[in-house]
């Protein structure tokens, strides 16, 4: 039997992080089905789903236990469907939004979607500099599943609406179910 769940670890970046987590993975027949990893400001922050041998599971928490020693903070969750997977006939979306950086974007982008029932499977955003003026330009890239009664819904022109309140530029695609 195979047990999936979710893994965090945050803390200070350092070289060879990535090789001790998955190595500790790997020793106790884990696989990183999907993952993200980032910098962000000096810390590190790694997000997995993992699958494992549901008798490994027990002692993985002590093979982190170097880990969190370092000051490491360490999380293992057990993991349910994706909101795609439990509701099926839903319909995912890729949204992308640019524009001006400042307070909020991503306030507004997600409560619009909630206030429609639309669910966010994945979102990145990050800031860049203008090549010519220097200004902060924001970026975000989400991935949504809409509830199959918004099938015939302008709920993407609403969502333009946000995006010219807030003076940015909003593209949304059809995707394939995952």
């Amino acid at each position: 039997m195979v047990r999936h769940f979710v893994l965090t670890l945050t803390g200070p970046d350092r070289i060879g992080i990535v090789d001790r987590v998955t190595g500790v993975l790997l020793g106790r027949r884990g696989n990183v089905e999907t993952s993200r990893m980032a910098r962000l400001g000096g810390e590190f922050a790694v997000l997995m789903l993992v699958s494992m041998p549901a008798d490994q599971f027990s002692g993985l928490s002590h093979d982190l236990e170097a880990l969190i020693a370092e000051g490491y903070r360490v999380t293992t969750t057990q993991a349910e469907q994706s909101y795609a997977e439990a509701h099926p006939g839903w319909l995912p979306y890729r949204i992308e939004v640019q524009g001006a950086d400042h307070e909020g974007i991503i306030h507004q982008v997600a409560h619009y979607l909630s206030r429609q029932g639309i669910s966010i499977e994945s979102m990145e955003s990050g800031t860049t500099t203008a090549p010519v003026s220097g200004s902060p330009l924001f970026t975000m890239t989400s991935e949504v599943v809409v509830p199959p009664a918004l099938s015939g819904v302008d709920w993407a022109g609403g969502l333009q609406q946000v995006a010219g309140q807030l003076n940015l530029e909003v593209r949304v695609f059809p995707t394939k179910a995952p």
